[in-house]
């Protein structure tokens, strides 16, 4: 018994140190970069499996009014893939400008972030435009974003 408590607290404390030697703020440009590279006229698939590599398989989802169930689900991320790659591309404008960064010990993290797009909607191709500022918090596990949450201003 007392050898099988010191080996998972041998193997808690190597998952806590994992977690610690990364840098969230350092993360979160790296998330805001890739993920404003998929809202770009000229998106790739390729640029949107750069932004899921940051995720994990099963990750939650929130983007309210529409994505109002941000349970973790086994196929989360292919869930995200389908969608994104919907709209991939539907942009002949996008800019987007992080605000600001907020890290909350190694579990989460929320940037702040203005965007300015247009666009076609290619299911009901009526021209499209906004600006908006959002805030999406970033639940971190192993590095990864395991929940996204999204909310606009």
């Amino acid at each position: 018994m007392r050898i099988a408590l010191s080996f998972l607290l041998l193997i808690s404390i190597s998952v806590s140190a994992n977690d610690a030697k990364i840098d969230l703020r350092e993360f979160a440009q790296t998330y805001f970069d890739r993920m404003t590279e998929t809202q770009a006229p000229d998106a790739t698939g390729e640029a949107l499996e750069s932004y899921l590599a940051l995720l994990t398989d099963d990750v939650g989802h929130t983007h309210l009014p529409w994505q109002t169930d941000g349970a973790r689900l086994p196929d989360g991320k292919a869930a995200m893939r389908e969608g994104m790659t919907f709209y991939l591309g539907a942009h002949t404008h996008y800019r987007a400008e992080l605000l600001d960064v907020f890290v909350f010990n190694h579990s989460a993290i929320a940037i702040r972030y203005r965007n300015h797009a247009k666009g076609v909607h290619p299911q009901t191709q009526q021209p499209i435009e906004y600006t908006q500022t959002m805030m999406e918090v970033l639940e971190m596990e192993e590095g990864k974003v395991a929940v996204i949450r999204k909310y606009h201003e």
